[in-house]
């Protein structure tokens, strides 16, 4: 079948140019002793030879993300199956030899892997034995499939966006370090409340987003529903693609060989998405980077050259030359202490973030504490506490996803603050801001407390009277024996009933003032819970983004002085060269720094790309 991922990935021909640009770079920095170039470069080139896509596949559970994974690739590497679901992330990349391996967190950010045999990857849960006790971060499946082949790599989620989302933090978390998210919703419905939001919270996360229909096989009205949804994300201002596809008809139509059936089942457009809208940005970003890197490195060794050029040039004005270089070698230290601006710009900043996020995310769970005991106060809460639950986690998250994304969304802008200050005289490029380690670091919030459904049976409802009964038939019963009735006569019998009704009617009200109170300390136990773990992990992820500015710019400043030093010691080797040295050294840099110039000119049109 002619129609595959092709071009999934970036171009083959940018590939081959960004590398060749990187290794021409790197031979420079090399031979010029400058390792701390060498690595930076060495780090990028890394990253441009594994150009693979990597894409998200998020939903609620039962709604095709496995069986769409298992299309993509054609093979059957995910769990799927009605009684059957992803227990934890499955990452699914291409291997020669069908593999799988079972990642795990062995503390202090390193982690291990274990072998999984392939019969037993869809028995794989966060409590499975082969982890003895340490957590699952992932499940790594290799296949030999064409499509991975091409650059792709997709990573199955655990179900989000449904009752209580317990998956959401560290799903979020994952989707700041994929290049594009697919939300999966079948053709049953139109999108809920809560996957609309959580198709927001991700737009507002990964740079790229599309809304995946499955199941329309299976659904007549499914033209209806996909057009209901692309209503729903106007109307919420969410600019996101909605790709209806069959899972079930992409499998025929590879057995078959049949074009139009693979055009009919819709994920050709689905590789179209990936081909134009993901793999170009992936692209840019990659160019982007490599041009910024390598201009960078070839700015640094100009710096060098040109120095000494002037220096052999004009000797006269040697001792300015070195004025020149110490005055920007002090301002350069300047950005090294701790009292450096962009320093205190970032420590003062950080502890404003963490402020305001804390804060941001306390004030959301009180309004949904505050609505959640308004509407325990307007009705009874026994019968309708399960929907109330329901209602509560799905509230409790989307402010906790809510709050994620503006904090991303704030450590960009203050990353964006950072460079502002720590520029002297041109602009630098800001770090990729990625928190890789991210499952696990909120633990799972303890389910809302289980309260009295209220409901009595026969027997209960009838020991309650009788204890009510008791006094008015006893008080009635003694004054009527004063003038000759029985105990037990039809007056103390009635007073029995009133006595009896009065005292079930306040055992029913004592007992729903009892349930509200404790249906309100369970929420409030529940948002305290909430906010207790994700503070915790925000100010993790926040302190984390702290360390990447700071070592990012550090570095920075760490090369631009050591450039200074060996431009001031190659200016001060090269006074005391004789006229022939001079001469040959000139025509030496010349051409040196003509070659630099030209590799630095190439970089800076990637960037501008």
């Amino acid at each position: 079948m002619t129609a595959t991922v092709q071009q999934a990935r970036p171009k083959v021909a940018d590939q081959a140019h960004l590398l060749d640009l990187i290794d021409a770079a790197a031979k420079a920095v090399t031979r010029s002793s400058r390792d701390d170039l060498a690595l930076r470069l060495s780090s990028i080139r890394e990253r441009v030879s594994d150009s693979r896509l990597r894409v998200a596949v998020v939903g609620e559970l039962k709604q095709g993300k496995s069986q769409l994974v298992n299309s993509l690739i054609n093979a059957g590497a995910c769990t799927v199956g009605d009684d059957e679901a992803t227990a934890v992330p499955t990452q699914v990349h291409f291997a020669e030899t069908a593999s799988a391996a079972l990642v795990l967190g062995s503390g202090g950010g390193s982690v291990s892997r274990v072998a999984v045999d392939l019969a037993d990857i869809h028995r794989i849960t966060p409590t499975t034995p082969l982890a003895k006790g340490q957590p699952v971060l992932r499940l790594e499946i290799g296949v030999p499939s064409g499509v991975l082949r091409e650059g792709l790599m997709l990573i199955d989620t655990p179900g989000v966006g449904g009752h209580g989302n317990p998956h959401l933090a560290s799903t979020l978390g994952l989707l700041q370090t994929s290049d594009a998210v697919f939300f999966v919703t079948d053709a049953s419905r139109e999108l809920t409340e809560p996957e609309a939001d959580f198709l927001r919270q991700a737009a507002g996360v990964c740079p790229a987003a599309a809304c995946i229909v499955t199941k329309t096989d299976l659904y007549p009205h499914w033209r209806e529903v996909v057009s209901a949804d692309r209503a729903h994300l106007a109307k919420a201002e969410i600019d996101l693609p909605v790709l209806p596809v069959s899972a079930l008809l992409r499998g025929h139509a590879l057995e078959r060989r049949d074009e139009a059936l693979n055009l009919e089942s819709g994920f050709l457009e689905l590789f179209r998405f990936l081909r134009d809208d993901v793999a170009q940005t992936v692209s840019a970003t990659l160019r982007r980077l490599a041009g910024y890197e390598v201009s960078a490195a070839m700015e640094h060794l100009i710096m060098g050259a040109r120095s000494e050029l002037a220096t052999l040039r004009d000797p006269a004005r040697h001792a300015e030359r070195l004025a020149e270089l110490e005055t920007a070698r002090s301002r350069v230290e300047e950005l090294h202490k701790r009292s450096a601006l962009w320093q205190q710009t970032l420590n003062d900043g950080v502890g404003d973030l963490v402020a305001d996020i804390e804060h941001d995310l306390r004030d959301r769970l009180r309004h949904v504490q505050r609505a959640a005991e308004e509407t325990v106060d307007s009705t009874d809460p026994g019968p309708a506490w399960e929907e109330l639950g329901e209602w509560l986690q799905d509230q409790a998250a989307k402010a906790v996803g809510d709050n994620f994304v503006w904090a991303h969304e704030r450590s960009l802008w203050l990353a964006e603050q950072v460079g502002e200050h720590f520029a002297l005289d041109h602009a630098v490029d800001l770090p990729d801001l990625e928190v890789n380690d991210v499952e696990g670091l909120l633990e799972p919030v303890a389910d809302l407390a289980v309260i009295e459904s209220g409901k009595l049976g026969i027997t209960d409802k009838v020991m309650v009277g009788m204890r009510g009964s008791y006094g008015g038939i006893l008080m009635v019963g003694l004054a009527t024996t004063l003038v000759g009735m029985a105990l037990i006569n039809p007056l103390s019998l009635g007073a029995g009933v009133i006595f009896g009704r009065r005292a079930y009617r306040e055992d029913m009200e004592n007992r729903l003032q009892k349930r509200r109170a404790d249906a309100k300390m369970a929420i409030r136990q529940y948002a305290d819970d909430v906010a207790f773990q994700t503070g915790k992990e925000s100010r993790d992820r926040l302190r984390h983004v702290q360390r990447q500015l700071r070592d990012h710019f550090t570095a920075i400043a760490g090369q631009t002085l050591r450039s200074l030093n060996e431009s001031v010691r190659t200016a001060q080797d090269a006074i005391n060269l004789s006229k022939r040295e001079r001469e040959s050294r000139i025509a030496e840099l010349e051409r040196a720094l003509n070659d630099l110039c030209q590799r630095k000119e190439s970089a800076q049109r990637l960037v501008a790309k």
